[in-house]
């Protein structure tokens, strides 16, 4: 069902054709070549122009010609065009075809091309094409050059080096005198008796998960940056939590003193550690390279809609779109434009 999902945009460019929107051209008659059955086995691969023209099927006054059964393999990943190979599949293939033509005009025939739904996905589908278009002819990776590679490390140094990272467990208690109870019974002790602290009394059991050593997860919240650090932040982690655990000297101690925070009174613990890394160039330049791909498709992208908007004015009425209300998800009512009052 793949290969028919994918054929699907054919009834919306069927659609299109209809509504007289010019998104199709006639097609040239065929020209009868022998041999074109034969040669059909061979698909996908290049077709001569004559043999591209071959009808191979009709649905009403609609050809679906050889080339267009070969466009439709070509558009598939290898490994899916292998699934094709006996002239079984090829046919059922065909047969693929045809349905996706015959539930087109029958849409037509039931007017669901002029429904304003049907028109916006078009209208959508028209928008991926081009952005498609554009994004195909962008650079691979391997073809920016290697200055501009040297060029955007260097201006980039800070983004390639990794902080070091900590990994937080806490015990959550609501009164300082339990907390201090806690931390008592906190500083010292084992992974097990850590995991048990947790179990008999953390507010917060969050990572106290089953398995072979649910210990080493007990309350725990995740990993952390160094405090200020622009991708250190964890929302699950509080500031102060994440303060705490970096006045911590090894994996697995315990911070001396209580962290008040959220009105909770919190023990930290340090599971874990990643140190600070600073990647190499090479490290980096496959990264470099697939970003700059990227950058180039979005600056292509920006200057074809500065183009468009030239081509096309665009004009938005301001007063009219501010008495637009998003419908109340209870009565899913919303106030008309003024215009439309």
């Amino acid at each position: 069902m793949r290969a028919l999902s994918r054929l699907i945009s054919r009834s919306f460019a069927t659609l299109l054709c209809a509504a007289g929107a010019g998104a199709c051209h006639d097609k040239p008659k065929p020209t009868p070549t022998p041999g074109a059955a034969a040669s059909a086995s061979a698909l996908p691969g290049k077709l001569t122009p004559e043999l591209a023209r071959q009808v191979l099927a009709k649905v009403g006054e609609r050809e679906i010609t050889l080339g267009e059964y070969a466009e439709t393999l070509e558009r598939m990943d290898p490994f899916e065009r292998l699934r094709y190979q006996s002239a079984d599949r090829r046919k059922l293939l065909l047969n693929e075809i045809i349905q996706v033509e015959l539930l087109a005009e029958e849409a037509k025939r039931r007017g669901l091309d002029k429904e304003p739904e049907t028109q916006e996905r078009v209208r959508q589908m028209l928008k991926d094409e081009l952005l498609r278009d554009v994004r195909s002819n962008a650079p691979s990776p391997s073809e920016i050059s290697d200055a501009d590679v040297h060029g955007y490390f260097d201006a980039h140094h800070d983004d390639f080096k990794e902080p070091e990272r900590r990994r937080v467990a806490h015990v959550a208690v609501a009164t300082e005198a339990q907390a201090k109870a806690a931390l008592q019974r906190a500083l010292g002790a084992s992974a097990v008796e850590w995991g048990k602290l947790v179990s008999e009394v953390s507010l917060d059991k969050l990572g106290n998960a089953a398995g072979p050593n649910p210990s080493e997860l007990a309350g725990d919240l995740g990993i952390v940056g160094p405090p200020g650090h622009p991708r250190g932040a964890n929302p699950r982690v509080p500031e102060a939590l994440r303060a705490a655990v970096f006045e911590i000297d090894q994996v697995g101690g315990v911070l001396g003193h209580v962290v008040m925070d959220g009105g909770r009174f919190h023990i930290v613990r340090m599971t874990g550690r990643t140190e600070a890394r600073d990647r190499s160039f090479q490290d980096a330049e496959r990264t470099i390279r697939v970003a700059l791909v990227q950058q180039k498709i979005r600056e292509r992208e920006a200057q074809l809609e500065l183009e468009l908007r030239q081509r096309y004015p665009v004009t938005v009425d301001d007063e009219a779109l501010a008495h637009m209300k998003v419908p109340n998800a209870d009565d899913g009512s919303a106030a008309p434009p003024a215009s439309a009052r």
